[in-house]
């Protein structure tokens, strides 16, 4: 197996649902421009609020994937 490099960037998702759609959305949506994802990891989650009501759900991931020179 030869040695890999991976790149690793941060994408904030949004769900009006839930943290777990956030992710998901965040995670989809750069599957569509990258390729060869590797890792998401969760590094932060919050609220957005409106009127003292929750309005989205927001969450910060950590996407690595395969950096390739060509």
């Amino acid at each position: 197996m030869p040695d890999s490099i991976y790149k690793v960037i941060e994408l904030i998702g949004t769900s009006e649902t839930s943290w777990e759609e956030a992710a998901k959305k965040a995670v989809e949506r750069a599957a569509q421009t990258l390729e060869d994802l590797r890792v998401a990891e969760v590094s932060e989650m919050d609220l957005k609020i409106e009127d003292g009501k929750v309005v989205a759900y927001r969450t910060k991931v950590k996407l690595s994937f395969r950096f390739r020179d060509s």
